[in-house]
């Protein structure tokens, strides 16, 4: 490695982050409806997965005398990682990883802001769709019936608990909010930076990143979206805490995958002013 890689060890994530950006800027303008496709994937798949989680949950917390949810937890958080992982190779659309990507490109004044806004909120409507036809089919069978739709049920008043607390219940959700996609992010840096080559490796960080935030508990804004409608539809829901819910997590998500990781990695590896101080010391000894 040079001495500028070694200065700069993350040129190679922003170099991938950057072609990945025209990639969706460009889907995000002619090819919109391509892009909400794939977008709309990433709800479904996060729906189902989520769907799994509770039912993981469920069926170890109904052996014996309940015991074991703590471990039905752990488990149910492990197979949900694994969304994440479905997402990235059938290369459909997630906002809290475009977050990071945007904001990599708004530093390097590849996307105007407009622009950037316009990726997000495509990908975002197409991630609600996607949670909404997996909800859909929740109401319409009975996937949400039972032990699986009480956890949902439980967690659902949890997470709306949060708004009731005042400044301290949204404190709370504004933080779980930001370490989640921090973690999210963290996984997508090593699979973005070129060091991690092999795929079962990249495979292992992505579960092993969204296992954190599901086991310890942090806020996703597109898992919470479909969670919301998924219950939601089937039993009802506060339309307002729901929704105030999501707004507190989107700004979190924002700003733990934006601007902690994205803008972070973007500033820490600019050779730009290490490479012009340089020129200008050749042209003095010259």
């Amino acid at each position: 490695m040079t001495d500028q890689g070694k200065l700069f060890p993350g040129k190679q994530f922003v170099s991938t982050v950057l072609d990945a950006l025209q990639t969706k800027t460009t889907m995000s303008g002619g090819l919109a409806h391509v892009y909400l496709m794939r977008a709309a994937m990433a709800g479904v798949l996060i729906g189902i997965m989520y769907i799994t989680y509770y039912s993981v949950i469920a069926t170890f917390a109904g052996i014996g005398d309940g015991d074991l949810t703590g471990l039905g937890s752990m488990v149910g958080a492990l197979v949900f990682g694994f969304a994440l992982v479905f997402i990235y190779f059938t290369k459909s659309e997630l906002l809290t990883s475009n977050m990071m990507i945007v904001s990599v490109g708004r530093y390097y004044r590849k996307i105007t802001a407009w622009r950037g806004l316009r990726v997000l909120l495509l990908c975002y409507a197409g991630n609600i769709l996607g949670g909404l036809a997996v909800a859909l089919a929740v109401v319409s069978s009975s996937l949400g019936d039972g032990a699986v739709g009480e956890q949902m049920q439980h967690s659902v008043d949890h997470k709306l608990a949060y708004l009731g607390e005042g400044l301290v219940g949204w404190s709370d959700l504004f933080v779980r909010a930001i370490l989640c996609n921090f973690m999210i992010n963290v996984g997508m840096l090593l699979v973005y930076n070129g060091f991690v080559t092999n795929d079962i490796t990249k495979a292992l960080v992505m579960v092993v990143s969204v296992f954190v935030f599901a086991f310890v508990g942090f806020e996703h804004s597109v898992a919470n979206t479909a969670l919301f409608l998924m219950v939601g539809l089937n039993h009802g829901i506060d339309v307002g805490l729901a929704l105030g819910n999501v707004a507190i997590v989107l700004a979190g998500n924002f700003l733990g995958g934006g601007l902690l990781i994205g803008y972070y990695y973007a500033f820490a590896n600019d050779d730009r002013r290490y490479l012009r101080r340089q020129g200008a010391g050749a042209a003095t000894d010259a």
